[in-house]
């Protein structure tokens, strides 16, 4: 796992989605980086750590983040948003908050959570990866950029950016698309003892936008933010938007901190 500082004031770190890598979050990086000091990193089997083979595992790297940098506010995009979440759960006296963008307690649909998506969408991912790894990652992407009001520029960007620090590995990948399929913390949420933002995009094809209200409703000291005409990468579309965010809640939790 690499981790990548940079920027100044209070410490936020921010950990990427499914088969990305922490150079995704260029336009935050943009807007964030003279006001707070950003922790940038790539996952095991992704980015710069593409040769990191250590297992995905939410609870294990959130432990060896908290320690690397205490008393940060950590922000998930997407599965991500696993190990943030589990960086707050597990370790609420080393973290001052989670940010959660496009992500969810439970990624997939059931009887009694109606905000997820099919049953079979992450196994289907799988096994189309072994068949054509470069074409679903691409169909991916375009997932991910469907919806916005920018989907076009969105997608070039994804496309530009993704496979920038080379593709992620095969096995990184099956492993969270397990993840994605199984994660599920909702009974978790109300004992969440760190404040905590959910922002969404409402035209998210991915992690639908209900998904982020319902979970703040579980959730103490919880704000919920959707932003209209933004997909599932609300920070490419909606650059402005959601860094004005999350400076509001960095102001809210960072002591010393202000917005501007």
């Amino acid at each position: 796992m690499i981790v990548e500082t940079l920027g100044q004031g209070p410490a936020l770190g921010l950990v990427h989605g499914w088969a990305m890598h922490a150079g995704l979050f260029a336009p935050l990086v943009e807007r964030l980086r003279e006001h707070c000091t950003l922790h940038l990193v790539d996952l095991p089997g992704h980015g710069h750590a593409r040769d990191d083979a250590r297992p995905l595992d939410p609870g294990a790297l959130a432990g060896e983040l908290v320690d690397r940098v205490p008393g940060a506010v950590w922000l998930g995009w997407s599965l991500g948003g696993q190990v943030a979440l589990r960086a707050a759960l597990d370790h609420p006296q080393h973290v001052r908050g989670a940010i959660l963008v496009a992500s969810s307690p439970r990624f997939v649909r059931d009887e009694d959570w109606p905000h997820g998506v099919s049953p079979t969408l992450f196994s289907d991912f799988g096994d189309a990866l072994k068949r054509d790894f470069r074409g679903t990652l691409d169909g991916f992407l375009a997932l991910e950029a469907l919806g916005s009001s920018s989907a076009q520029e969105e997608l070039r960007g994804l496309r530009a950016h993704a496979f920038a620090r080379g593709e992620p590995a095969p096995r990184a990948l099956l492993e969270g698309l397990v993840l994605l399929d199984s994660f599920d913390v909702r009974d978790e949420l109300p004992g969440l003892q760190v404040p905590s933002l959910w922002i969404s995009g409402r035209r998210d094809r991915l992690v639908p936008a209900g998904a982020m209200p319902a979970a703040a409703e579980r959730t103490p000291q919880a704000r919920s933010v959707v932003i209209a005409n933004a997909g599932h990468a609300p920070f490419l579309g909606a650059a402005d938007e959601v860094a004005q965010e999350i400076l509001r809640f960095m102001a809210e939790v960072a002591p010393g901190h202000r917005a501007s």
